[in-house]
């Protein structure tokens, strides 16, 4: 019965953050699908180049979604309701401080970005107004990561999904508007979604300060130094982190690039697989930070060790069905994400590494999540820099004789040496402090 409690409490969480990580990709789907039916592929080339740029400017700052969830988690369990308020007004304050910045930033940003991917003709001219229009929903992007981690560390992931619903439901019917009927073309698509940014920020900070009654703090409780300091220990961490985890993106993706059109989409299909697996760990990684810090915080080891079998457990019953799945109908799902005979036959030949990704793969979002909950950052940084290091050792001495073979290699090695080291580590929250 009390495991069945324990599956209950986790599930309430997971299920909506699943839901969040799956429609929140829709943002920029919408965008595309709306731009393939302007009447020219620069449209599409501009929304995936913009996209980009955003992706690689706001993933620096997922350190306001992680820290803010593991600090308020603390808070939660011990009843402070003080410091669960300072938490939101801290990540708020660095927020709206970021994102001023991009937008005072913007032209030297769009130009080096642009001039990075090498992008020209048309395609910048677009992808440059596509740009500097939905820049200004930069501090809203960025104090939705701060709400949406505030909340999973209430242990309330519910309002991270229905702000997420609210920004894609909002972006559709507001960028079909202005495009369609107004006809504004790229600029109409990127107000479109721009409005939506700033209803799911709106509906966020509705949630937070009127249902929650955030306490109005004042400027000097917010900026008390013993807990400012922290917050940005903490946050450094998950930043250096995430340039470790860049790393290795882009290196993954620059190796591909290299072995020619096909090698390049092909990685990027077999990704998919990664991406769709971990959509779903994600899920049980926020539950592990919500939980996690919950008991930390209220001083219930007892409560703590069950929650972190369980989430274990979670993650391992995981792992062997996307196992199962991607062994048995990994080339239907490869059929289903492309219809380029060419590179799906390529794909073929490389299947079997993303069939091991989920057992290699599952200890490094569990812990991930269990570790942001007791706030080890400094643990994660350290993690993340000995599997990056592997990645590219690896890599270097296994890619001249074994081509993507030697990639793929890399990139299992790198995920296998993250959740090795943090399961290691983590023993001690298991055996109590």
């Amino acid at each position: 019965m009390l495991f069945k409690g324990i599956n209950r409490e986790i599930l309430a969480i997971s299920v909506p953050s699943i839901v969040t990580n799956i429609t929140t990709p829709l943002l920029g789907l919408v965008d595309v699908a709306i731009a393939g039916h302007m009447g020219s592929a620069s449209y599409i080339g501009a929304i995936a180049v913009g996209g980009s740029l955003f992706n690689m400017l706001y993933w620096l700052f997922g350190f306001l979604r992680m820290g803010s969830s593991g600090m308020t988690a603390q808070a939660y369990g011990a009843n402070d309701r003080v410091q669960q308020s300072r938490v939101l007004h801290q990540a708020l304050a660095v927020g709206v401080l970021a994102g001023l910045v991009m937008i005072l930033a913007q032209s030297l940003i769009c130009v080096a970005g642009l001039d990075f991917m090498d992008v020209k003709d048309d395609t910048r001219e677009l992808a440059s107004v596509y740009f500097k229009i939905l820049i200004w929903g930069a501090p809203a992007v960025l104090c939705n990561y701060a709400l949406c981690g505030w909340f999973v560390g209430m242990q309330n992931s519910a309002a991270a999904m229905w702000v997420s619903i609210v920004i894609n439901v909002s972006n559709i019917a507001a960028s079909c508007l202005m495009v369609y009927v107004f006809h504004l073309g790229i600029s109409g698509l990127a107000g479109g979604t721009l409005f939506a940014q700033w209803c799911g920020f709106g509906l966020g900070a509705i949630i937070a300060f009127a249902h929650y009654k955030v306490a109005r703090l004042r400027v000097k409780e917010i900026l008390r130094w013993s807990m400012l300091k922290r917050f940005f220990r903490i946050n450094s961490d998950i930043f250096l982190r995430t340039v470790c985890l860049v790393a290795v993106t882009m290196w993954f993706t620059r190796a591909g690039a290299s072995q020619g059109d096909v090698m390049l989409a092909v990685n990027a299909l077999l990704m998919q697989f990664f991406t769709i697996f971990s959509f779903f760990m994600d899920g049980f990684a926020f539950a592990g930070e919500a939980l996690v810090g919950k008991y930390i915080g209220a001083g219930q080891p007892a409560e703590l060790r069950t929650r972190i079998f369980a989430l274990c457990k979670w993650g391992a019953g995981i792992a062997v069905a996307f196992t199962l799945l991607y062994a048995l109908g990994g080339n239907a799902l490869l059929s289903v994400l492309s219809d380029d005979a060419g590179v799906i036959s390529a794909a073929a030949d490389y299947r079997w590494w993303v069939v091991t990704v989920p057992a290699v793969g599952f200890l490094a979002f569990s812990y991930d999540g269990i570790f942001i909950g007791a706030t080890a950052t400094r643990d994660m940084l350290m993690s993340m820099f000995v599997a990056t290091v592997v990645f590219f050792a690896v890599y270097f001495l296994a890619f001249p004789a074994m081509g993507n073979d030697g990639l793929w290699l890399a990139f299992i090695c790198y995920l296998f040496m993250r959740g090795v080291i943090l399961a290691f580590i983590g023993r001690r929250y298991v055996a109590g402090h």
